[in-house]
C-alpha cells in the first residue's frame, strides 16, 4: 500500500481547508505533542468538546509520534476512555508516546489535558508498520 501525504489530513494538513491544521513536536525519543484550542465548531453538547474530535486527535499524536521519525504506520487498534468533558475555548495539551517498537507493531499510548494538568481523555493503540 502507497502512503501519500497531500496535506489533506484533517487533523495535520495544512490544505485541508476543513482541517484542525495541527502541528506536532517530537520531544526526547518516543514522545510527541501538539495542542488544540476547541471552538464551537468542535462541540457535542453545548460547550462541550465532541468526545469523537477529541479521539482523532489522541489517535493522530500517536500516529505523528512515529511518523515524524521515519516509522511508517497505520492505526490497527485504538481504545479511547473519555475521563471528563474538555471545554470549548479551553485549550487541551495532547502528548503521546511510543511503549514498544516491535517488528511488525508500534504500542502507543497518548493523552488530552487542561492547561492545568487535569487529565480528559487517554488512548492506547496498536499501530502497524507498512512498506514505504
Amino acid at each position: 500500500m502507497e502512503l501519500v501525504d497531500d496535506q489533506m489530513c484533517f487533523v495535520c494538513g495544512k490544505k485541508n481547508p476543513a482541517g484542525l491544521h495541527l502541528d506536532f513536536e517530537l520531544v526526547g525519543q518516543t514522545q510527541v505533542r501538539t495542542s488544540f484550542l476547541p471552538t464551537p465548531a468542535f462541540q457535542g453538547f453545548r460547550d462541550i468538546v465532541h468526545g469523537g474530535i477529541i479521539a482523532t486527535i489522541l489517535d493522530e499524536v500517536m500516529v505523528n509520534g512515529c511518523w515524524l521519525r521515519g516509522v511508517r504506520v497505520v492505526t490497527g487498534k485504538l481504545e479511547v476512555r473519555l475521563r471528563r468533558p474538555a471545554r470549548v475555548g479551553e485549550r487541551l495539551h495532547f502528548a503521546g508516546r511510543i511503549l514498544r517498537d516491535g517488528r511488525r507493531t508500534v504500542e502507543v499510548e497518548s493523552q488530552a489535558a487542561t492547561a492545568e494538568g487535569v487529565v480528559v481523555a487517554e488512548a492506547r493503540g496498536v499501530l502497524v508498520k507498512v512498506e514505504s
